[in-house]
């Protein structure tokens, strides 16, 4: 992937016109390579950069765009390397990756500010995989845990991860966009312009976002929901295949001209 996003940076920029950026299919402004939840699956993400980048070279494409929708952690087995690397990928090419806040990144920053009441919620949904990913043997730490024992697992966990993650960790943007295209974890308010939509609703969902088409011309691509396939319909793409689970991390390649491709591990 660092090969060919490096030989192509310095390629002119293809702009979309914005008269061809309202029809009726995701129109971002350069290539946009979206993937979805990995969830501690450091395997398959490393399958997926390598997809990206033979489809990067395959297609020629210029200023490509890599975006990961969020949920690096939990649930798999190497999240501690997920974020390394998702870190790694987004300082080394500020311009060309983009890693966006999960709802899951979301519960870990809360854990860490408040261990005795959000950690119970981030236990019962994967919080051990990631405590274990980072030598915090946590298999004894239950949901109704002792408040100094869920203080000391907060601490520890701060010590490993360090300042500088937890500090890039809590700075991840909540959406993303080119041309006609939004990039957000979980979903978007239909009745609601993309830049006035609540954090809540970004990194958790809403109740109509899967049954009321945007009436914008505005296509958002998403994780957070795993499906058995992805989705491409009523300006929405869903691509959170499940990773951790089935072996299937997705990615979409969204091209200029509104050609949507799925790349699967």
């Amino acid at each position: 992937m660092i090969r060919n996003l490096r030989s192509i940076l310095a390629r002119p920029r293809t702009v979309t016109p914005l008269a061809e950026a309202q029809q009726n299919l995701p129109r971002p402004l350069d290539p946009v390579y979206a993937v979805g939840d990995v969830h501690g699956r450091a395997d398959l993400l490393e399958r997926a950069l390598d997809l990206i980048d033979a489809h990067v070279g395959r297609v020629g494409a210029r200023n490509p765009q890599v975006v990961f929708v969020g949920d690096y952690i939990d649930h798999g087995p190497d999240s501690a390397a997920v974020l390394a690397r998702v870190r790694e990928l987004a300082e080394e090419l500020p311009d060309n990756v983009t890693g966006l806040m999960g709802n899951h990144e979301r519960m870990l920053l809360d854990f860490l500010a408040d261990p005795v009441t959000r950690g119970p919620r981030w236990l019962r949904t994967g919080a051990h995989d990631t405590l274990d990913s980072y030598g915090l043997h946590s298999s004894q730490l239950l949901p109704g845990a002792a408040p100094h024992a869920l203080r000391a697992t907060a601490e520890g966990l701060r010590a490993k991860m360090g300042a500088g993650m937890l500090d890039w960790l809590a700075n991840l943007p909540l959406s993303w966009s080119s041309g006609n295209l939004w990039a957000v974890h979980a979903a978007a308010d239909p009745q609601h312009p993309m830049d006035h939509q609540s954090p809540r609703v970004l990194l958790w969902g809403h109740p109509e976002f899967e049954t009321r088409p945007r009436a914008d011309g505005l296509w958002v691509v998403h994780g957070h929901t795993p499906m058995d396939t992805p989705v491409t319909e009523d300006g929405r793409i869903g691509i959170d295949t499940g990773a951790w689970e089935t072996g299937t991390l997705t990615t979409v390649a969204i091209l200029p001209d509104g050609h949507v491709e799925f790349l699967y591990t």
